[in-house]
């Protein structure tokens, strides 16, 4: 059974830390939700942990630097964490193989910033890489523009780095759109090799941990998407909160019982329930 609360307040008590999806719970990608700075600021001065978990493909301190000059306190977070930043940071540690990529990113100079301080190259020739670098897609790019990169994949047996697993990302005005995660399953059920970084998966969750210093019973997930936020949250062991409003907001259009839209959604998604649920971040 998914409890319906009227405010975050009334369980953050319970946790050490509360981690929050960035797009589709704090903001739309060009403005802050309504609510999300004044409800984070006040749970702050309450002395709650605040951090971000971010399916992105860009490193921490840019996504921090977006947050800030949306109206978050830059003091808010204790921790940012990004898909991005733990690839990064497996490459910084020698963790992965490739040190040539393909990069294919949502704005032009994306991949260069990534790539800053990492002893790799990147090449816009799929044939010469040793690795795809999938972090972003233009907003209302067509997956199918970047099949010949894919298709080089496949042929060449190289894998694609995917640091943004998320299929579709919530805009302004209830606008959906194609995010690269869509691409990478595309490619996978092609049979090409993906190795995605971030949530659903456990090591993106445990390096949020260990920058907390605190164990999974103690932290509280507050997400938009079921199959990542969510369904990652409740394999690492957290609870979970699930935010109505975000990427599935046009189910709870209706007059069904908002606990029941999202059991059927967790059915057709095969995922875990949530443990709270609020239309928004208040």
């Amino acid at each position: 059974m998914v409890q319906q609360i009227d405010t975050l307040q009334e369980v953050a008590h319970r946790y050490g830390a509360i981690v929050l999806d960035q797009w589709g719970v704090l903001h739309d990608g060009s403005a802050p939700y309504c609510n999300a700075i004044a409800c984070l600021t006040d749970l702050k001065r309450a002395g709650l942990r605040l951090a971000v978990l971010s399916n992105s493909g860009k490193r921490a301190e840019p996504n921090a630097a977006r947050i800030t000059a949306m109206g978050f306190d830059a003091e808010l977070f204790d921790v940012v964490m990004t898909s991005g930043e733990a690839l990064w940071l497996d490459l910084a540690q020698g963790r992965v193989e490739a040190r040539s990529f393909c990069p294919i990113e949502r704005d032009i100079g994306d991949g260069a910033a990534w790539a800053k301080g990492l002893d790799i190259a990147l090449t816009d020739d799929p044939a010469q890489a040793d690795a795809i670098l999938l972090m972003g897609l233009p907003d209302g790019a067509d997956p199918a523009q970047y099949h010949d990169f894919t298709t080089i994949a496949r042929v060449r047996d190289i894998p694609v780095l995917c640091t943004n697993p998320d299929r579709a990302s919530p805009r302004a005005g209830g606008v959906t759109v194609v995010s690269p995660g869509t691409l990478a399953h595309d490619h996978a059920d092609r049979g090409g090799r993906v190795e995605f970084y971030g949530k659903p998966h456990l090591p993106v969750f445990c390096a949020v941990e260990a920058a907390l210093g605190l164990p999974p019973e103690r932290l509280l997930m507050v997400g938009d998407s079921l199959e990542h936020d969510i369904a990652g949250a409740k394999g690492a062991g957290w609870d979970a909160l699930f935010i109505a409003g975000g990427l599935h907001a046009a189910a709870f259009t209706g007059t069904e019982p908002p606990g029941k839209v999202i059991a059927r959604l967790a059915r057709t998604e095969g995922t875990a329930l949530p443990d709270f649920t609020l239309p928004e971040l208040c």
